[in-house]
């Protein structure tokens, strides 16, 4: 067990592509020897980024860094929809997408900027009577969740390269990229994914001050030594 991690640390990490959250808590907890570490914020096992591992005593500050200011870059891809409105699911409900003119999609960002209310995706881990809910939903059975008050304090087009839509959000905690996503497809009525995101901010870190889960065992490996 290594002391400076029971007595509590940070850890920015850039979350690796298809690992869950609680994988890179699993391999804190396995590389440092501590048991006691948490997580300050989901990210789906499609996405990368920043993701704030604390551990030892400092896991009491887990809720204090969850309420902060997220941002995210990614890309929605327009023309169909999925089940968990990313790509853990195969694309549905193709639509032409021919119509779709600069100007349609820039304008749509208005609508989802400022307090919204969003409607969380059934395929996530919000929990119903106890259970998350996704668990009902992959059985096919009948999910309701109701809206939640959000806000959106920026909602940036980066690039447009159809069928995808490149995108930078500024958000509260809370929000759902993926809702996002179907939403703003819904709204030019051709539909929308998330296939890709990258959180890049929570509060006042930043990506760039993360380290890769390999740069982070070289530096236990050193410590050890």
């Amino acid at each position: 067990m290594m002391q400076p991690f029971l007595d509590g640390q940070v850890i920015l990490l850039n979350k690796p592509l298809h690992w869950t959250s609680f994988d890179a808590v699993k391999k804190i907890r396995y590389l440092t020897g501590v048991t006691k570490v948490g997580h300050a914020g989901t990210l789906d096992p499609l996405a990368t980024g920043l993701l704030i591992i604390c551990t030892g005593a400092f896991t009491k500050k887990i809720n204090e860094y969850m309420a902060q200011e997220k941002e995210y870059t990614g890309s929605f891809t327009l023309g169909a929809t999925t089940p968990t409105y990313d790509l853990e699911s195969i694309p549905e409900n193709e639509k032409n997408i021919s119509f779709l003119t600069e100007k349609d999609i820039l304008d749509t960002t208005k609508y989802f900027t400022g307090k919204i209310e969003q409607i969380p995706p059934i395929h996530s881990a919000i929990k119903k009577d106890g259970k998350p809910v996704y668990l009902a939903a992959r059985k096919g059975e009948d999910v309701k969740l109701e809206p939640r008050k959000i806000f959106i304090k920026e909602f940036e087009i980066t690039n447009i390269d159809l069928p995808k839509v490149y995108f930078r959000v500024v958000c509260s905690t809370g929000t759902y990229i993926r809702t996002l996503a179907n939403d703003f497809g819904a709204k030019l009525n051709t539909g929308a994914y998330l296939s890709a995101l990258c959180r890049t901010r929570i509060g006042a870190f930043d990506l760039s001050q993360s380290e890769t889960i390999e740069a982070f065992s070289d530096r236990i490996m050193q410590l050890r030594k």
